[in-house]
């Protein structure tokens, strides 16, 4: 070989090296391998009842880059409607440890503000994140918690007053709700400051577990109750279908808060779109890994909410829906 030549080749080995350098590596060494993040999921409900928000969230990571199995982790725990899990599951998740804790529902966000005060922990939603004190304000949150609020106190007179729109001879609510659960309590608070300016009276529904569901009912129609209204939460999206089972046994008109239920055979439901505001915090999880505090995010209201009305069930229950009513709805299952 001339010595031009070999000097090329020597030239061209040590560029090719240069190369491998700036990538970070040398030859034969393997590409770096990406960071996993890894983050908690915590929910009160079933899997299955969860379905659609999870669904959701991965749809958000993934448009912002994030792929199970190649950045990001999400290490999701379920107590199946079994409120009493919930803190086990929450400290279990903070013991991991994840990087971020998306807590779905008041009872998951009450669970691990208690377990943890370091780890960002994401609202997937909350009814009423400032009155239920786990931030400061809406615009400064404060801590370690962030997320979305699903603005309970407006919602609550408003599911009220669709609910007599609907049924205009209605004087009597009954109101199904899990007393440890602290959102669903604030709901009731809200409902009954709410009912006098419709010419409502509110029945105090209290249920813990399944067994309990159809007993609730019975004395809601010994009570002479006209319709129901049903909070959400981890036990009844669990058990949703035998709910709206007894509810329609009983010929109770019922009002629902997430489309699902309506889609369960539910009669009415209003609220905010859940699915988008499952997506929408894939977005805090995201500027949480890339640096910014929980404190610096302010706390996002819904943008989308759905009334739902289902025709069938009103065959069902012998209802005739107001026209002005179904108007007024986003969508109406035949």
């Amino acid at each position: 070989m001339s010595v031009s030549r070999r000097h090329l080749v020597q030239g061209a080995g040590v560029v090719g090296l240069g190369l491998l350098a700036g990538c970070g590596r040398w030859p034969g060494q393997e590409p770096p391998v990406a960071m996993v993040h890894r983050i908690g999921f915590l929910s009160s409900a079933t899997p299955a009842a969860m379905t659609t928000r999870l669904a959701a969230f991965r749809r958000g990571l993934n448009e912002l880059g994030y792929v199970e199995g190649t950045n990001i982790a999400i290490e999701a725990r379920w107590a199946d409607g079994r409120l009493e899990r919930v803190q086990e599951l929450a400290a279990e998740l903070a013991l991991l440890p994840v990087e971020v804790l998306v807590a779905h529902g008041d009872e998951p966000i009450a669970s691990a503000k208690q377990a943890t005060s370091t780890i960002p922990i994401v609202m997937g939603l909350s009814g009423d994140p400032v009155g239920l004190g786990f931030v400061a304000s809406l615009g400064r949150p404060g801590g370690n918690i962030t997320g979305l609020s699903i603005m309970s106190p407006q919602l609550s007179a408003k599911r009220l007053e669709l609910l007599k729109e609907t049924i205009p001879s209605t004087s009597r609510v009954g109101f199904l709700w899990h007393p440890t659960n602290p959102g669903t309590a604030l709901a009731l608070r809200e409902t009954e400051a709410a009912a006098p300016l419709l010419d409502l009276q509110i029945q105090s529904l209290e249920v813990r577990n399944l067994d309990e569901f159809a007993d609730a009912l019975d004395a809601a129609t010994a009570q002479g109750v006209d319709a129901l209204r049903v909070t959400g939460g981890g036990l009844t999206a669990s058990h949703l279908t035998r709910l709206v089972e007894l509810a329609i046994q009983r010929r109770l008109p019922t009002m629902y808060e997430e489309r699902e239920s309506v889609l369960a055979g539910g009669l009415l439901s209003y609220g905010p779109n859940i699915p988008d505001l499952s997506r929408r915090a894939a977005g805090y999880v995201d500027k949480i890994l890339k640096g910014t505090k929980p404190a610096d995010l302010p706390v996002e209201q819904p943008r989308e909410f759905d009334f739902v009305i289902n025709l069938k069930t009103a065959q069902t229950l012998g209802l005739a829906i107001p026209q002005h009513v179904l108007l007024q709805a986003t969508e109406v299952l035949q």
